[in-house]
């Protein structure tokens, strides 16, 4: 792999974690906040049902796990797989789009429903 395409995929990777630690705190506060004012499970998914503000956050949630996991796989597979850089590209490539596939239906099923 080329110095430039290493260099991108660190700073995917930083990046990816920044937006999955914000993503996590405001996450954990509203579930935290919820629970302890007494909503159910209903309440809350009254209340993120059709909010374009919940379902864009979930929306760079999901993408920022699906360009985080994949990179950090990266060096694991290779390794423990003993596969080639091809073979691991394709592999990780195929887990970023079934993480983003299955997140993206998750926000969907709960903004939709």
């Amino acid at each position: 792999m080329s110095p430039r395409a290493q260099l991108q995929l660190w700073a995917a990777q930083r990046i990816g974690a920044a937006v999955l630690a914000l993503c996590v705190t405001v996450h954990l506060a509203t579930m935290i906040y919820a629970v302890h004012h007494g909503l159910s499970a209903t309440a809350i998914l009254d209340r993120t049902r059709g909010n374009w503000g919940w379902a864009g956050f979930y929306v760079l949630f999901v993408l920022a796990v699906s360009v985080h996991a994949p990179i950090g796989m990266r060096t694991i597979c290779g390794e423990w797989l003993g596969l080639s850089d091809r073979a691991v590209d394709v592999v990780l490539a195929a887990l970023g789009v079934a993480l983003a596939i299955v997140g993206l239906r998750a926000v969907w099923a709960v903004f939709a429903s």
